[in-house]
């Protein structure tokens, strides 16, 4: 599990360098007492509304205060499972869900039983055995399986330092050994594969469908607990969250309340439909001075399909470099919206554009900032050459500027 001091704690802290975060902690996610309570049984249709320490890592976690956990169609009857309901759920393209369009209507009511039948076959447990810094051990979490030739997505913190990574397939007894094809640290995901063909892949969302308030189902290997994965409901609490690790920070994601646990890194989050909304990647927890409850996050889809576009890419052997604005940055401690210029190096974009220590960055390519989190995420999904839109606000005065982000220089 990984710790990050809560951002709002008392205090102003150091500022630092974009490129470099606030350095988190690995501890154990404890299991919880219930977690091998049965299920309960899904609604009617007509009422709802909807680790072990070192040396085996049971899938991370990162606490937020965040702890990461390392955290066709859906067809007529949902795998025979809807046979109770006249008229089952149809595919979001087929309720009035065009690509690109803005959703008008509301999703049905989730059957979790059936929507957790029908992904079942998509959603594999990943075992790997790690040399890491601390010695031999073992790593546990969950993927997805993205195509019918054994392409699975998963969290690259699973798969971190494997010397061997094993994929067991729903229904199976046997793991098959799989090939890690590319790796992105800094957005958490990696892409393995196992060879074979006619495999079920998963169904992903369009990106624009989510709404806040949809229901959601997480499913994946809890805390390496025997048998089938393990399946909770809740609902999307947030969109477009921003969260700081130890080689970035994460964008794009989905909040959501559905308990994940140790062992849930990489497995699907799952909408009404059967279509997967988000990689779950992290879960927030409470400390002595922080309270943190049912806050979870998972990599959205709109933000995980081009990402796996680019680990494609990088497994053919094309490198992307990511873009440098050269800036340290601070948060905002006033209630304001932004992130705070806290440092500008000399010779860098930054410095070139005009950008000065004390700027607030309010927006980039007009989608607003949150925090520091938010321009290390947005300037790290650029690349070298690429010219970045700011608004800043400078005194009372809203400024916009133009930045080229340059290569990395080398240290």
């Amino acid at each position: 599990m990984t710790t990050l001091p809560p951002p709002d704690r008392p205090g102003s802290p150091e500022p630092s360098m974009w490129a470099n975060p606030t350095t988190i902690e690995l501890t154990p996610h404890e299991p919880r007492p219930d977690a091998t309570a049965p299920p309960p049984p899904p609604p009617a249709p007509s009422t709802a509304d909807r680790r072990r320490r070192w040396p085996r890592r049971v899938a991370l976690g990162l606490t937020l205060v965040v702890a990461m956990i390392g955290a066709g169609a859906v067809g007529a009857m949902l795998q025979n499972r809807l046979d109770a309901d006249p008229a089952p759920p149809q595919r979001a393209s087929e309720v009035a869900l065009d690509i690109g369009a803005e959703r008008s209507d509301s999703l049905p009511p989730i059957d979790v039983a059936a929507v957790a039948d029908f992904v079942a076959p998509s959603v594999v447990t990943i075992s790997a055995d790690v040399e890491g810094p601390l010695g031999s051990g073992g790593s546990i979490g969950t993927g997805v399986i993205t195509t019918s030739d054994g392409e699975i997505l998963t969290n690259a913190h699973v798969v971190e330092d494997a010397t061997e990574i094993r994929v067991r397939l729903a229904g199976e007894t046997e793991p098959r050994l799989a090939t890690l094809l590319a790796a992105d640290a800094g957005n958490d995901l990696a892409l393995l594969r196992i060879a074979g063909d006619d495999f079920v892949p998963a169904t992903f969302a369009d990106p624009e469908s989510m709404r806040i308030g949809d229901d959601v189902v997480a499913i994946g290997f809890a805390l390496d607990l025997d048998g089938a994965p393990s399946v909770t409901q809740g609902i999307v609490s947030a969109l477009d969250r921003t969260i700081v690790t130890a080689s970035g920070a994460l964008d794009g994601l989905v909040q959501t309340d559905a308990a994940i646990s140790s062992g849930n890194s990489g497995g699907p989050l799952v909408n009404a439909l059967g279509e997967v909304v988000g990689i779950n990647t992290a879960v927030a927890r409470g400390d002595a001075t922080v309270a943190a409850t049912n806050i979870g996050f998972a990599i959205s889809v709109g933000e995980a399909l081009p990402i796996v576009e680019s680990l494609r890419e990088q497994a053919e052997g094309e490198v992307r470099d990511e873009g440098y604005l050269g800036v340290g940055l601070d948060d905002r401690r006033d209630g304001g919206q932004g992130a705070i210029i806290a440092q500008v190096e000399a010779g860098t974009p930054a410095a070139a554009a005009g950008l000065e220590a004390g700027d607030i960055v309010i927006a980039v390519e007009g989608s607003a900032i949150d925090g520091g989190a938010g321009l290390v995420a947005a300037v790290r999904d650029q690349e070298p050459g690429d010219e970045l839109e700011i608004q800043i606000l400078r005194g009372s005065e809203v400024i916009t500027i133009t930045v080229v982000l340059t290569d990395r220089p080398e240290t």
